[in-house]
């Protein structure tokens, strides 16, 4: 695994930019999901050589997005699950001041447990539903970006995430290929919650053939009070 990732990161173009023994952090990192996974659903991908690619390097990859600089900068993972792409992202940009929430409480436990042997001892962990947690005043608007992978459908996505993110911020959606309509069934919820569509950026993982897309969403203006929704209506009638 410790060599597939140090050629994707490679590949990536990301080696020299990130910490020298990251490829050893990410086997580290995905020997113990492993290893738990065969006590708790942490992942459906069991081999690994599919967690060192379609983990660890498509969370890597998006280091690479345009304009894009984590460093000093606050990230929340909304519905992280197993960290991804949260902790992946604090194990190679150790500047940035990641956040990673979730509502399932067993899977945090494992990460809080984990965090320290792999060298993420600045993450936060935190339990909590999205479309609640945001109406906090220290959590509303504070970070410069959420992130977020196979969570929602975008017009849902957009709704849990942009109120953490501060106008000037970005949302980075990790999407298949083909989110076209998608994209544009959340338009109107995007501008309601004072988002913008930037960028779509394509890449492809590295020894594979597959393509990935992350969703750009700019935040230009503040959310407005009542957003997010109760989860229940978020479901009932999406934006």
């Amino acid at each position: 695994m410790r060599r597939l990732i140090a050629q994707g990161l490679a590949e990536l173009g990301l080696e020299g930019r990130v910490p020298p023994q990251s490829a050893q952090t990410l086997e580290r990192y995905g020997a113990l999901l492993l290893e738990k996974n065969r006590v708790m659903n942490l992942t459906a991908i069991t081999q690994p050589e599919q967690v060192a690619r379609l983990h660890m390097l498509d969370c890597a990859a998006l280091l690479n997005v345009p304009g894009v600089e984590l460093a000093g900068k606050r990230v929340i993972d909304v519905g992280t699950g197993a960290g991804f792409p949260g902790m992946v992202l604090q194990l190679l940009c150790p500047g940035a001041r990641v956040t990673l929430l979730d509502s399932l409480g067993k899977r945090l436990d494992w990460l809080r447990e984990i965090a320290p042997a792999l060298g993420a001892e600045r993450v936060e962990i935190r339990h909590g539903r999205g479309e609640e947690l945001s109406h906090e005043p220290d959590w509303r608007e504070s970070f410069d970006y959420a992130v977020s992978r196979a969570v929602a459908p975008l017009e849902i996505l957009c709704e849990l995430c942009l109120p953490y993110v501060a106008p000037g911020g970005r949302l980075l959606a990790m999407k298949a290929v083909d989110c076209e309509e998608e994209l544009s069934r959340a338009a109107r919820g995007i501008a309601l919650l004072g988002g913008e569509p930037e960028r779509n950026w394509d890449y492809a993982l590295p020894g594979t053939d597959v393509v990935h897309r992350v969703v750009v969403v700019k935040k230009r203006a503040p959310t407005p009070k009542g957003y997010p929704r109760r989860w229940t209506k978020i479901q009932k009638t999406p934006l």
